[in-house]
């Protein structure tokens, strides 16, 4: 291995082979502590540290780095006492996830380090929103972000990528090709000579370094780095490298021929480092023990303190309190005058409020700048705040939520809008296993709000027209509002904005502009979790949300005898159990509708939960009423017929009836 130092001192040369030593000697000592069982999971980092080493030696402390799970380097060169990285490993209450999640499966904003998730991906788009609050703040700062060669074969890698070369993000795209994604061989992950070649199609500059050669690595990145700051863009760099152990150890090697390890042994960055240090006399062998005995004291002090500290014990409270980051809703009363205006105009007046009373507050989405939308909500607000703030997006949901998690962790409020809720399907995963998890594994927020125009009426057909809210009712960590009026729908808007969890927020689309409301003019808020008693009754509790709000009002107005509750919940996550709960019991029936189809919709919860708490005020049973269990169609008669409004009086007179 050809070492050439450019210039850097005999410290610096010495100061990167501790930090290179550190995480060996780290590992080793986790290696013995795995066949003790003491240690219940390692993803092996060895024979590639001197990337996580070098890159870490390279940027400065409060720039933000997103790791994998090999990249113990990152964690060491930051200086994170190692006795709470043992007790993150063992489960302990002073580990960084309270023993939610295992391995590096956690962020520090102490140490500015941002880990990953399993699904890995979703990462390269969260340091797009992070390279963006950068840009926004103009502070020069550069971000790094790992990935390993088989990670590149998702979407995610291509998504964030495009995005980041399209809005010149300062990002340094890390991608550490070790052979083996687990098992399968580079040979059959892709045709590409190259990794960096990628870059190619995305216009954007990239490199192959030598990733076992610390001071390649470190010089290299370095000059990169210099340069991203001064003109900012994102880099792509290939680091060849191997993995000398299993994908994690219980998997073992077998499935590499020996001929392969032999060579890449013969490369160790670390043993291959020392003896170049040793011959130019800049390292001597006594001053290379002192230094690896004063780390192997520290790692056993260390050890000894996660060991002393007893494993946690399961508190319920403190378990279901974590999944959402406190927040005490801030009411703002209207005190101006107001105007009649369709939903649609409501929706974008919270927006503009919003984006007024928050200079933090960016907006991304498909044609939502100079366009306005597809539905012309943001129409005029580039000319008001900018295209900083208001950015038209690629087509790719997934990096783009993913950025409104790195904009979150970046100290930014994010506003993410779907052309279609039916869209959000590819950008499933960060919702559900990033943002919505992230406060819950270790206490980060997620400033992130999705809108999501929805629903049927328009025969729009199968992919225009879904109103999905079951998906994420299911998912702890999110919130979930659907206004049926504008009055709360710009209410309810400005209150999600201001809440720091991520919030699903639902529009229906044809009541954008068929419905029309009494609205004032300045910024109010409605608080989240309120269901709102809309008609009083005495013989029956009607439960709606959204456009069945509507069908519901339509069937009182035209049968005056039925003396209804009718309950507009509003808020779907959290739910106001209590309000129907009260209505139940004066009114001893309960029918619950949703435009989604039966089976799976939140009806269903909430008729358990009637049945389950009230069951002894009910005079009948809880009906549901939906639409088919089919996707929704084209055609209006196929349309009408799908939908539950027409079987929603008949099945209301049945239950009055009973």
């Amino acid at each position: 291995m050809n070492f050439e130092r450019r210039g850097l001192s005999d410290d610096k040369l010495l100061d990167l082979y501790k930090r290179l030593i550190k995480p060996r000697l780290i590992e080793e000592k986790m290696l013995i502590l795995i066949r003790q069982g003491k240690v219940s999971k390692w993803f092996s980092g060895i024979g590639q540290e001197a990337i996580s080493v070098g890159i870490t030696a390279v940027l400065e402390k409060d720039e933000y780095i997103l790791p994998m799970h090999r990249n113990l380097g990152v964690f060491t060169g930051r200086d994170i006492p190692l006795s709470r990285l043992f007790a993150q490993w063992q489960g302990k209450a002073s580990g960084f996830t309270k023993g939610r999640d295992r391995s590096f499966h956690f962020g520090t904003q102490e140490f500015k380090i941002i880990g990953m998730i399993s699904h890995l991906g979703p990462q390269l788009g969260v340091a797009d929103g992070i390279a963006l609050a950068n840009k926004l703040k103009k502070n020069g700062k550069v971000t790094a972000v790992f990935t390993g060669e088989g990670a590149t074969s998702e979407g995610d890698f291509h998504e964030a990528l495009n995005i980041a070369a399209v809005w010149d993000l300062a990002v340094v795209f890390v991608i550490e090709n070790n052979g083996y994604g687990l098992s399968t061989p580079t040979n059959e992950q892709y045709r590409c000579e190259n990794l960096a070649d990628k870059g190619i199609g995305y216009g954007m500059e990239s490199h192959i370094i030598d990733g076992n050669n610390i001071l390649e690595v470190f010089t290299e990145v370095s000059e990169i780095v210099e340069s991203m700051r001064t003109n900012p863009r994102p880099v792509l760099i290939e680091f060849k490298t191997f993995r000398m152990r299993g994908h994690e150890e219980a998997s073992g090697t077998k499935y590499v021929p020996q001929e392969l390890m032999d060579m890449w042994a013969e490369k160790d960055p670390v043993d291959n480092f020392r003896r170049y240090l040793l011959k130019q006399n800049i390292l001597d062998a006594k001053t290379d023990e002192k230094w690896r005995n004063e780390i192997k004291s520290e790692i056993d002090q260390h050890l000894a303190i996660a060991n002393g500290e007893p494993e946690i014990v399961a508190n319920l409270d403190e378990e279901v309190g974590d999944v959402y980051k406190p927040y005490d809703h801030e009411a703002f009363e209207p005190r101006s005058s107001v105007e009649k205006v369709r939903f649609v105009d409501a929706i974008s007046q919270a927006l503009r409020e919003s984006m007024q009373r928050h200079e933090n507050l960016v907006i991304m989405g498909q044609d939502i700048a100079e366009y306005g939308g597809a539905f012309k909500i943001t129409d005029g607000f580039v000319q008001e705040f900018g295209k900083e703030r208001v950015i038209n997006t690629p087509i790719c949901e997934s990096a783009v939520v993913s950025a409104g998690m790195g904009l979150s962790i970046n100290g930014y409020k994010a506003i993410v809008e779907m052309q279609f809720a039916d869209f959000v399907s590819t950008g499933f995963n960060p919702i559900v296993n990033y943002l919505a998890k992230v406060h819950y594994r270790w206490n980060e927020h997620a400033d992130v709000v999705v809108r999501m125009p929805c629903g049927g009426g328009t025969q729009a057909g199968p992919f225009h027209s879904q109103t999905n809210e079951a998906w994420f009712t299911k998912t702890p960590g999110l919130k979930v509002v659907y206004p049926a009026f504008p009055y709360d729908a710009k209410g309810l808007l400005n209150a999600s904005i201001n809440d720091p969890n991520p919030v699903m927020y639902f529009e229906h689309k044809l009541l954008y502009r068929s419905i029309y409301q009494e609205v004032p003019s300045d910024y109010y808020t409605v608080e989240l979790g309120k269901a709102k008693l809309l008609r009083e009754g005495k013989e029956i509790t009607i439960v709606a949300f959204g456009a069945s709000v509507h069908w519901a009002l339509e069937t009182l107005d035209l049968n005056p005898k039925i003396s209804a509750d009718l309950i507009d919940l509003r808020t779907l996550q959290p739910l106001d159990k209590e309000t129907v709960y009260a209505s139940v019991k004066k009114t001893n029936k309960c029918i619950i509708v949703q435009e989604d189809s039966m089976f799976g919709g939140i009806a269903s919860d909430i008729s358990a939960m009637i049945m389950e708490d009230c069951f002894e005020y009910l005079d009948g049973p809880v009906r549901r009423v939906a639409s088919l269990d089919t996707p929704i169609p084209f055609t209006k008669a196929l349309e009408d017929q799908y939908l539950a409004k027409g079987r929603f009086q008949k099945t209301l007179e049945e239950l009055m009836a009973y």
